[in-house]
């Protein structure tokens, strides 16, 4: 995608670093990060186990703090807020979407996605509304009274992103979102992500370690031993 002049990213990484640990065992998870992930992108980010994807993510979704380095959100610097305003932060302007989905087994598709309305103390009626639409987003609509019990895999991570969407987000963060789905219901929902973001304008960032998913990204980032090594943007 043509990122306008001027635009303000919406995460923006300057010199991150991540350690574990001290002295001889320490663990450096991050080192010297600098990334920037501007408004209605969909970014891919791809590596091994202990590549620093997955800490990358946790820093970007306000999980957990940097050890080192500049992290800016929409350009406000994440480091001067305290852990009260991160949780605002994440709830007010982020989603979420596991690869395990994360529902209430014994509540309804409807009361899954409401969940995040009634945190932010949203009226009922609106909490209802809302999340009814959510749900015609992902094009679950005739399941809105199911319980996880009585949904396929696919339609649960369809209902996870439902939840994500319905606070309206800035970002929407998905770590291994087809990990637990056969290939035919993989491809459905990264065409779902996909709509999100060209459709809706969200700007995603999606961890995976599977080269056809990430392909559905505007770019692809790869992390090896803490740095990123190498960005390819999609043709």
């Amino acid at each position: 995608m043509t990122v306008p002049a001027g635009s303000i990213p919406v995460v923006e990484f300057r010199g991150i670093e991540k350690v574990y640990g001290d002295g001889d065992y320490a663990v450096r998870a991050l080192d010297g990060v600098d990334l920037a992930i501007h408004p209605g992108e969909f970014t891919s980010i791809m590596g091994a186990s202990g590549s620093g994807k997955s800490t990358a993510m946790n820093v970007i979704g306000c999980l957990d703090v940097p050890t080192a380095g500049s992290y800016r959100f929409r350009g406000v610097e994440v480091g001067v807020l305290t852990q009260d305003q991160r949780a605002l932060l994440r709830r007010h302007f982020m989603g979420f979407v596991f690869q395990g989905f994360n529902l209430l087994a014994r509540t309804t598709a409807l009361e899954n996605v409401e969940l995040p309305l009634v945190y932010r103390r949203v009226p009922a009626r609106e909490r209802r509304r809302r999340a009814l639409d959510a749900l015609g987003q992902v094009g679950l609509s005739d399941r809105a009274t199911h319980t996880s019990a009585e949904m396929s895999g696919g339609q649960k991570q369809r209902v996870a992103i439902a939840r994500a969407i319905v606070t309206r987000p800035s970002l929407l963060l998905a770590d291994e979102p087809t990990g637990n789905l056969d290939s035919k219901r993989s491809v459905e929902i990264m065409e779902l992500l996909t709509s999100l973001n060209r459709e809706r304008g969200i700007t995603v960032v999606m961890v995976t370690h599977e080269p056809d998913m990430a392909e559905y990204g505007s770019r692809t980032i790869l992390f090896r031993d803490g740095k990123i090594v190498s960005e390819g943007v999609a043709a």
